[in-house]
């Protein structure tokens, strides 16, 4: 068997700290005999030849910006077979003036909802709530969260925009609150998988920090995205 290739792409914004949180999920890749090469943007995508013979991107970049022709790569490449994972806004807030990136992803950060006005102190702690994940029916017996059980984070809650083509495994819900203009709670994806041509490709919702992707669940959920969305053999 021809030993998997997977492609690291990391860069944006600092404050998700993409080299230090790629860094820790590369053993993983290495162990379960992947090949794995680490670009700092997204100028890899635009090599068509390169991205043919990968089996999975793992991308952390926030927001950043993507030429036409590597977003044209990249969806063609995920048409095509290839694997297309992340987490928090390094799949889910990048690239936010690309419709096509955003097509592709099905899904779009749109705020974190802060602490009431006056807990607030400056600092990205206000943005950081206790919540719950809650694996959906179809979650549940997913290969991706299989056997793990609704569990509770402090950190930003994300509140995604998305379509009806993603298949979501968890949710997590952003109850009304009197100092927040909306009127009922919001429920929106936390974790959710897409079919794209052959593709395939999981987005995972938690990851702000080090701390959060290395809590055991939302671990768990990431690496088994990895090997999910690797590049199957009907795809090859």
């Amino acid at each position: 068997m021809a030993q998997r290739r997977a492609l690291v792409v990391r860069g944006g914004w600092e404050g998700h700290r993409p080299v230090e949180a790629t860094e820790l999920f590369i053993p993983f890749l290495e162990s379960n005999g992947y090949a794995v090469r680490v670009e700092g943007s997204p100028e890899i995508y635009a090599d068509a030849a390169e991205l043919a013979g990968t089996d999975l991107v793992v991308q952390c970049v926030t927001m950043s910006q993507i030429s036409p022709e590597q977003v044209a790569g990249l969806c063609a490449a995920v048409v095509a077979g290839m694997g297309f994972t992340g987490w928090h806004g390094g799949i889910a807030d990048s690239f936010r003036a690309s419709s096509d990136y955003l097509h592709l992803v099905g899904g779009q950060f749109a705020t974190h909802p802060g602490k009431e006005p006056c807990e607030r102190q400056g600092g990205e702690e206000d943005n950081f709530l206790p919540h719950t994940v809650r694996l959906t029916d179809l979650g549940r017996e997913h290969p991706i969260t299989a056997g793990i059980e609704d569990f509770d984070l402090v950190t930003e809650q994300y509140w995604v925009l998305h379509d009806d083509l993603v298949d979501v495994l968890a949710t997590t819900t952003h109850p009304t609150r009197e100092w927040q203009p909306w009127h009922r709670p919001v429920t929106s994806p936390a974790i959710w998988t897409r079919r794209w041509g052959a593709g395939r490709i999981v987005v995972t919702t938690p990851g702000h920090s080090l701390d959060v992707l290395e809590h055991p669940s939302v671990r768990t959920v990431i690496e088994r995205g990895m090997l999910w969305a690797t590049r199957t053999a009907s795809a090859s």
